[in-house]
């Protein structure tokens, strides 16, 4: 269950930390809040948590570099909360690997509901192997089957090898499963991923797809995740959403 997730929030302002602190204990979450970066770091080495919520300027370390340690080393969820609005700081932490970026000041019931609607995905950590009962040889044999796993934003190769997905990176696969082995136009792409139709939001879109290709190292199959030149993207293999 949710209410059983334990999140960390790491923000130096004493005030606002405590009050967002409390509203979340209301709402049934094991929270602890910290000031720094080296309270944050001494924390994790006690304790594992869910999910943290980052502001960007503390006063001993930037929090993108944290959020970078935690997609690094953890699979914790990611809050960004700074009052820091700026477009290429947005697109920088997607690009470390935060889930959601809310800008303050912010309604609390607001940064509540985002946190659930995380903390919902992780109720399954485990990708499940295939069962070789319910794959149809046929297609096994003529190319290897890809899933895509909703409850934990897992994509699992067809060795069932996971790989672990951001907020932004599973909707941009889920986008392309839905209409696998056909390209998936970029307007149409930006347009369920959030993102602009503008120079900004094409730069977002191909650093999300360059983050991707990254994570390949390891794995037995390459992601087959194509461009189409000109027009869009495209999930070249057989892929379920489970």
């Amino acid at each position: 269950m949710a209410d059983s997730r334990r999140v960390i929030v790491v923000e130096d302002d004493n005030d606002f930390r405590e009050s967002m602190v409390e509203y979340l204990l209301l709402k049934g979450l094991d929270v602890t809040g910290v000031e720094s970066a080296l309270e944050f770091y001494t924390r994790m080495s006690l304790q594992k948590y869910d999910l943290a919520i980052l502001d960007i300027g503390l006063p001993d370390q930037n929090g993108l570099v944290l959020a970078e340690y935690i997609r690094n080393n953890t699979e914790m969820r990611i809050v960004m909360l700074t009052a820091q609005s700026s477009l290429e700081i947005k697109i920088n932490a997607y690009t470390l690997g935060a889930d959601i970026y809310l800008v303050k000041p912010i309604d609390f019931s607001e940064l509540s509901a985002s946190i659930y609607s995380l903390l919902r995905r992780l109720d399954a950590n485990l990708c499940l192997p295939h069962s070789p009962e319910r794959v149809e040889p046929a297609v096994e044999k003529k190319q290897p089957q890809w899933t895509l796993v909703r409850s934990s934003w897992t994509l699992c190769s067809p060795r069932g090898e996971e790989i672990k997905l951001t907020s932004k990176e599973f909707d941009l696969f889920y986008q392309l499963a839905l209409l696998s082995n056909t390209v998936v136009l970029r307007q149409d792409l930006l347009t369920a991923l959030g993102y602009e139709n503008n120079e900004h939001g094409n730069r977002s879109l191909d650093a999300l797809v360059h983050r991707l290709r990254l994570k390949k190292n390891g794995l037995k199959y390459n992601i087959p995740l194509k461009t189409a030149h000109g027009s869009g993207y495209i999930f070249a293999a057989p892929i379920a959403i489970v």
